[in-house]
């Protein structure tokens, strides 16, 4: 049974700015693990994209959970990749369900949706 959806979309412009400001939106958003995937990146745009989708991965979760950011934060959100790259999303409290999670981008634009199944 579905228990929630979630979608949420990210101007890359704005993430690419609050880059050249300096760190503080990834360090906020990303966790250690996906720190030290975005720290190997060496493409400016992949790494604006990777913190883009991030960033609208976990306030789909977020929403779809019906929380928000807040109650949820973006560290109790982990996104990974399967082998073959597909994105792959656990959340801390919702290890007993089953998140099925699709990212996107386009040139302006990152988007996620989240399920959530119980």
């Amino acid at each position: 049974m579905i228990k929630g959806i979630g979608l949420d979309i990210v101007d890359l412009e704005r993430i690419s700015r609050s880059l050249q400001r300096g760190s503080r939106l990834a360090e906020r958003v990303l966790t250690p693990k996906e720190k030290k995937r975005f720290m190997e990146m060496g493409n400016p745009r992949r790494k604006v994209e990777f913190l883009a989708g991030r960033f609208a991965a976990k306030e789909a979760l977020a929403k779809a959970a019906g929380t928000g950011i807040g109650k949820l934060s973006f560290q109790h959100i982990e996104v990974s990749s399967d082998k073959g790259g597909a994105p792959a999303i656990r959340a801390k409290g919702y290890e007993d369900s089953k998140l099925f999670i699709s990212i996107t981008h386009s040139k302006d634009y990152a988007a996620a949706q989240v399920i959530i199944e119980e």
